[in-house]
């Protein structure tokens, strides 16, 4: 029997300033047995050109609008058929054995769905910085629904150096099977459409466990990302960045929270969600069409729901374990 088949699938938007060196790293790779699908988001800058010398190498969409992230993602998977799938941000560097790696992890069990590898920062120049510092190594949830990026900011001292099982994985750098691709989907979407960008990997890796799949942290699997969104960069971010980081905030509450987990933590969400909502109603108000899009958009929402809680698999304490933060 083969390695088993990999596409890796690109989303670009104005990314001019680092496809190149991506996909540089992606060709580099020791693992064989893959295809690249970029899908560009009507980048107005040089991206295209910069993907003119991987042509005869990736298949490449050019949508005519910007469609998001999440819908972008959607379209690059359903243009392949391989055993896996590596969702991979352009501003991201794989070290040669990442797939390799990350693929040998995720098949020593037919119910992980999900490969998270030790992701590290790196500057805009693509260079490895002499010190180490984890950018991601998976996702995590608090009783307060905010969900991280496990050791963000610290030094790699070692410490996440086991593998585990994660809550998730984040979309920057994301091994998915292909069969929990096709499980999890909600009316054909593997990422929700409706988030647009932000979120939709913690929405993913929620449901997913909500199914019962499970996500393995690989800490060999290595690679380098240039990180832009923080919690604590927010104000420096673009209006809708932030908008849909609110809005996608209830979205992903509202499809995948259970009643007992709501009532297990009902002081610490509220709380925040007073704080996020103040914040728009005193400060940034460009976020607030994020309320009027959920509120407009409650009945897609709540049919998600459903079709979630009707395939259920996960008992309550499972669940609420991932919540003790």
């Amino acid at each position: 029997m083969g390695a088993p088949s990999v596409a890796i699938t690109i989303v670009t938007f104005n990314s001019a300033r680092f496809i190149a060196h991506c996909l540089r790293y992606v060709f580099a790779q020791d693992y064989s047995n893959f295809e690249v699908i970029v899908v560009d988001n009507a980048s107005a800058d040089e991206t295209i050109a910069k993907l003119e010398p991987f042509r005869a190498r990736i298949k490449l969409v050019q949508n005519a609008v910007n469609t998001g992230f999440a819908a972008g993602q959607n379209q690059a998977i359903a243009l392949s058929a391989s055993d896996w799938v590596l969702v991979l941000n352009p501003d991201v560097r794989l070290a040669a054995d990442f797939i390799r790696n990350a693929i040998r992890g995720g098949e020593s069990d037919e119910r992980i769905g999900s490969v998270s590898g030790k992701l590290l920062r790196m500057g805009a120049d693509f260079e490895i910085p002499a010190t180490k510092i984890l950018d991601s190594t998976g996702i995590y949830f608090t009783a307060a629904l905010r969900h991280f990026d496990r050791g963000s900011g610290e030094t790699d001292t070692g410490r996440y150096d086991t593998a585990e099982y994660v809550f998730g994985v984040t979309g920057a750098a994301a091994l998915y099977r292909r069969k929990m691709i096709e499980d999890v989907a909600l009316s054909g979407e593997f990422f929700d459409s409706d988030f647009f960008a932000y979120r939709e990997d913690a929405d993913l890796a929620w449901r997913a466990q909500l199914l019962g799949w499970k996500c393995l942290y690989v800490p060999s699997a290595i690679a380098y990302h240039v990180r832009t969104v923080l919690p604590e960069n927010r104000r420096s971010l673009a209006a809708a960045i932030n908008m849909h980081s609110v809005k996608n905030r209830f979205l992903m509450r509202i499809k995948n929270i259970t009643g007992g987990l709501y009532l297990r933590h009902l002081f610490a969400i509220t709380w925040r969600d007073l704080l996020v909502i103040g914040a728009c109603v005193v400060r940034e108000w460009s976020s607030l069409p994020a309320f009027f899009f959920v509120l407009g958009n409650h009945r897609r929402t709540l049919e998600k729901r459903r079709e979630i809680m009707r395939r259920r698999r996960a008992d309550a304490k499972y669940m609420a374990a991932w919540f003790s933060h």
